[in-house]
């Protein structure tokens, strides 16, 4: 397998990590709500809860300081190396555009980190975890 091939598939691998991590934030907090209404005792786990609160809390901070995340960075190098095409800006932005054709400023982005992050946030007192 030449070097260009091994680039890609760790870009894309990072691409995996990476979007799995969205949907680990996104579907972590729907599942907490809709295990709330039918009273699935896992989304009361405090491992699972501190997981994603932590996770959020990044995003927000990152977003808040400018700092692009590394999962972002770490898939553009090899991307970079293997002569592939790199986007810039953050990965969610990326992806909305390119999916959805949506684009917004920065602020936008920081904005709706934040409100997503004081939602789980609100989620942690509505749906208390176990001690």
């Amino acid at each position: 397998m030449e070097t260009k091939q091994l680039y890609l598939i760790a870009a894309d691998a990072t691409l995996f990590i990476h979007a799995s991590f969205v949907g680990f934030v996104v579907f972590g907090l729907i599942l907490v709500f809709v295990g709330k209404l039918f009273s699935w005792s896992w989304v009361r786990n405090r491992r699972f809860r501190i997981a994603h609160l932590a996770a959020i809390g990044i995003v927000v901070l990152q977003s808040w300081f400018s700092v692009i995340c590394p999962l972002t960075l770490w898939e553009m190098e090899p991307r970079d190396r293997a002569g592939d095409v790199t986007y810039p800006g953050s990965f969610v932005g990326h992806w909305l555009e390119t999916l959805l054709y949506y684009r917004a400023p920065e602020w936008v982005f920081i904005l709706l980190y934040t409100l997503f992050g004081a939602l789980v946030v609100g989620s942690w007192f509505w749906v208390r975890p176990r001690p």
